[in-house]
């Protein structure tokens, strides 16, 4: 089982035929990803030929063609496609995203950094209301490991397994993803770190609370806002699987972004000391640095395998 992102899912990128758009599809199609057409009013009934990595099953060392539409609604009347994964400038990436809502995808993932927070809440909020998922912007997407991979999250780190992921981080997303590469992952989901975000932590533990197969829930904060307070008050009211967090920027100076555009601390508010403690207070054991929390993963779900012998016995 996976959240959000399957084998199924069909992939259409808008801005593929720039220059991380066609770098990334290389990566999406060597994940296994369906990646059934890119986006460019401009070069719309055009194929782009994509050399894969070597050992891709079934198809050998023979490119991926993969076709060029006008728009998203040409793309998904040609293919089905379900996901667009955005890779658009700041300034067009707006009018990106509703484009694709308009046509009806189902999940928007914005990997555009830099885009001005009101028109992320004009795209958000114009997505929502026509039923699209927005993850992003200023993210690295989201991997269900074996599957399919909607961004820029490499593929190679990790495998399929029992643990869900979701973070402000990408490089930390990585990092706890190479950490528990040896048990794996359901689904990883980076839902980026400006202040206005389409997909929360709390969207993400809904979805992995109701994962039959996600056996265990990451969390991975930084300072600013209160996303982090808000999520362990939903943990604590909704979610009985265990959870496990870490935050960062504790040593962060006040007043000064570090980071994300929505990692900022001013005065007592969204520091990493009250999202700690908060999550603390909602049973979520929080790590002091990403190769302890990846230990103190290890240790609830040894905690686990002992609990379900001695209940078998």
């Amino acid at each position: 089982m996976a959240i959000f992102l399957t084998k199924e899912s069909k992939v259409l990128v808008q801005g593929m035929t720039g220059g991380e758009g066609m770098k990334h599809t290389r990566r999406m199609l060597a994940a296994g990803t369906d990646v059934v057409g890119g986006v460019n009013p401009r070069k719309a009934g055009r194929t782009v030929d994509f050399d894969v990595p070597q050992g891709l099953e079934g198809l050998g060392n023979a490119p991926i063609s993969v076709p060029v539409f006008g728009s998203v609604a040409e793309g998904i009347e040609a293919t089905g496609a379900d996901v667009s994964v955005v890779f658009v400038p700041p300034a067009f990436a707006k009018a990106a995203v509703m484009e694709a809502a308009d046509a009806g995808i189902g999940l928007a993932v914005v990997i555009t950094e830099g885009i001005p927070v009101h028109d992320s809440v004009s795209f958000h909020a114009y997505a929502a209301a026509r039923g699209t998922r927005v993850v992003g912007p200023n993210c690295p997407g989201l991997i269900t490991p074996g599957q399919a991979n909607a961004g820029i999250i490499p593929s190679d780190i990790t495998k399929p397994g029992r643990i869900g992921l979701v973070s402000k981080s990408g490089t930390l997303t990585y990092q706890l993803m190479y950490e528990l590469r040896d048990i794996g992952f359901s689904t990883c989901v980076g839902i980026g770190g400006d202040p206005v975000v389409g997909t929360t932590h709390i969207d993400c533990l809904a979805a992995f609370q109701d994962d039959p197969d996600t056996e265990l829930v990451v969390l991975i904060g930084e300072i600013g806002g209160d996303a982090e307070e808000r999520a362990a008050a939903y943990i604590r009211d909704h979610v009985t699987k265990p959870v496990i967090g870490y935050i960062a920027g504790f040593t962060a100076p006040e007043g000064k972004t570090m980071g994300h555009a929505g990692a900022i601390v001013s005065g007592s508010s969204g520091t990493a000391q009250a999202k700690k403690e908060a999550l603390e207070a909602a049973g979520v054991r929080v790590g002091g640095t990403p190769t302890e929390t990846a230990r103190l993963v290890l240790a609830r779900l040894e905690e686990r395998v002992t609990s379900l012998i001695v209940d078998a016995r």
